[in-house]
């Protein structure tokens, strides 16, 4: 049977899988299938996070092509076109063999004794995010939840990287002579071995028996973040590449069999990377990892160069957590290096590139420019604004970092690089699948619900205003028409109407003025219409009066073509007319994460609606 913790891997459902098995072993489910061409089995490769490996029968011969998963998420073989998912690849080449030796013709499917094997990281996997999140980002409960479920695709990665520290064969940072000790200590097969950490260099050792011997290999670790023995096979992580050599020699005077078990430490202590010295950047830099035993620090670069979440770097690796220097309210001039390139502009001035100087490192930033022209209202507003950010923390809403009063009044918040949410996606429909767009509005929904909770109505929710720090992570901005309700109040009641976005508005709002966390779940429907067209014009080319009209005679936008069948349900329930008769954001959260779930793959939280339909 399939374990909870196999239910992440994307191609848990195909019968042609077979999980972590080596070449050998997939050669041999071949040759006892019959061995016809185009004959073919998928199976998890080890050298690459989170890839596959293709094996193929042609000619009475085996082909394997390494399938690897990109940083956005999809599939390809190298060479060859990007695909969503293991099963879409697979399809494809079962119609065009696209530099394969042919199309793939018959699965050698699995027998119903032969279960997927788990892989070691897989075994790990789910309790390391746990153990991540709950340590990094001090979080417990639903919220951890949450957590696991947006950033697994990013810290899937980071948490593989330090994976090897779970391992029994894993002793820290010893030397050589007591890594030696440890070996002669008790039996001393050929084979038997354990990893540690070089003193000198910080890089990592393999000591190894053989003919009651101890040999002492240096494991290479290059620029790009690979692991190998000298003139080895190359590997994402140290824990990968003990596998393979259990497999294969690759240069030792034999393979690894029998692991010398670290019964120093407890094999359950808390551990977790250290992001507090890391300072942002586009391109990661090494790492701070911890090893057993609490000794000095050694650096490890990730596998491979990533656009960095802001949560990662230094300044927001707790997103409920303000460090020090983000603590003041105002910020000097002399802290912000401001770029001529805008980002945007609008009636209160433009946003412009930049980067905040603190203590601690630079880090690129948006800065909010009031044009000098404009009137004592708008700065007004603009300081509210800047009141309003500076209360909430939530990695799912733009952060407020503080305001400069200088030759201009300047709103600094975090950088969302990627931009708006319908820019992005109206330029991207080749490679944002709806998966992707279910995980973005699953964030938003949670952004909404944290707003809700601390008694926020945002009045402007858009996906203009939902702005990408990359294509899988998503943050609210713009808070110059949020309110603050008193403790009592359920909704705020605008004195007049300004210029408003009156197809995004409830009806409430747009015939009584009256704005709740109620009247967002309305342009949360909105937003989510956008998202699903790919950054499409909602109510197409009707003005204000005649959406007002459209919507009192009972009428709503039509399901965007693909959008799965579950969201435009919700759209529709946020877009029911009473406002009292409306989800609340609870409920909306509950819906995009249920849903988020079934089509990932994910194994649901207790207290999480079952809903289990595929993506249509």
């Amino acid at each position: 049977m399939l374990s909870t913790n196999m239910t992440t891997d994307p191609a848990a459902d195909l019968p042609f899988y077979y999980g972590s098995i080596s070449r050998s072993d997939a050669e041999e489910y071949l040759k006892l299938a019959g061995m016809a061409d185009g004959l073919f089995l998928l199976r998890q490769c080890l050298r690459s996070l989170g890839g596959y490996v293709l094996s193929v029968v042609w000619n009475v011969e085996f082909h394997h092509y390494s399938v690897e998963k990109q940083l956005i998420g999809t599939y390809c073989i190298a060479g060859g076109k990007s695909h969503c998912g293991p099963a879409e690849l697979c399809e494809f080449y079962s119609k065009d063999p696209d530099g394969l030796v042919c199309t793939l013709r018959k699965p050698c499917l699995r027998s119903p004794d032969v279960p997927i094997k788990a892989g070691v990281f897989d075994n790990l996997r789910e309790n390391m995010l746990r153990e991540y999140v709950r340590q990094a980002w001090n979080l417990e409960g639903e919220a951890m939840e949450q957590a696991v479920i947006s950033q697994a695709p990013q810290l899937e990665k980071l948490i593989a990287t330090t994976a090897h520290e779970k391992m029994t064969w894993y002793h820290g940072k010893i030397p050589r002579q007591e890594g030696e000790r440890r070996l002669y200590s008790g039996a001393q097969p050929d084979g038997k071995f354990l990893i540690r950490d070089r003193e000198e260099s910080g890089t990592f050792a393999l000591s190894l028996m053989y003919g009651k011997t101890a040999y002492h290999y240096q494991i290479l670790h290059d620029k790009s973040g690979k692991y190998s023995m000298p003139e080895g096979t190359k590997f994402d992580t140290v824990w990968q590449l003990v596998e393979y050599l259990k497999m294969k020699p690759d240069g030792l005077v034999t393979v690894l069999r029998e692991p010398c078990v670290n019964n120093t430490t407890k094999r359950n202590a808390p551990r977790c990377v250290n992001f507090r010295n890391v300072p942002c950047s586009t391109k990661v830099k090494p790492f701070l990892t911890v090893p057993l035993g609490g000794s000095k620090e050694v650096t490890a670069s990730p596998p491979t160069e990533r656009q960095m979440l802001p949560m990662d770097c230094n300044e927001f690796a707790n997103p409920y957590h303000d460090p020090n220097d983000l603590k003041k309210f105002f910020i000097n001039r002399d802290q912000l290096m401001i770029d001529e390139v805008e980002l945007g502009s609008g009636n209160f001035g433009c946003v412009k590139k930049g980067v905040f100087k603190t203590q601690k490192g630079h880090t690129d930033v948006a800065i909010k420019v009031l044009k000098s022209e404009n009137e004592k209202l708008v700065k007004e507003e603009m300081m509210r604004e800047a009141e309003i950010m500076h209360q909430l923390s939530n990695p799912y809403i733009v952060r407020m970092l503080g305001l400069c009063e200088a030759e201009s009044l300047m709103l600094v918040m975090e950088m969302a690089a990627a931009g708006p949410l319908n820019k992005f996606l109206s330029t991207k429909k080749d490679t944002v699948t709806m998966e992707n767009i279910v995980g973005l509005m699953h964030q938003v929904s949670m952004g909404m619900k944290y707003l809700e909770e601390k008694n926020f109505v945002h009045r402007d929710l858009a996906a203009r205003n939902v702005l990408l720090v990359n294509q899988q992570f998503a943050k609210i901005s713009d808070f110059g028409l949020s309110k603050a309700l008193g403790a009592d109040d359920s909704y705020y009641k605008a004195r007049t109407a300004g210029k408003w976005p009156l197809k995004w508005y409830a009806p409430e709002c747009m015939n009584f003025h009256k704005f709740s966390s109620k009247s967002d779940v309305w342009s949360f429907g909105i937003t989510m219409w956008e998202a699903f067209s790919y950054g499409g014009k909602p109510y197409k080319k009707m003005k204000g009066p005649e959406v007002i009209s459209f919507i009192a005679n009972g009428n709503r936008m039509e399901c965007p073509p693909g959008c799965p069948d579950r969201m435009y349900a919700l759209m529709k329930d946020c877009w029911t007319y009473k406002h009292e008769d409306r989800p609340g954001f609870v409920k909306v959260e509950e819906r995009m994460r249920a849903f988020h779930y079934s089509i990932s793959n994910k194994t649901l939280p207790e207290g999480t609606a079952d809903i289990a339909e595929p993506l249509k």
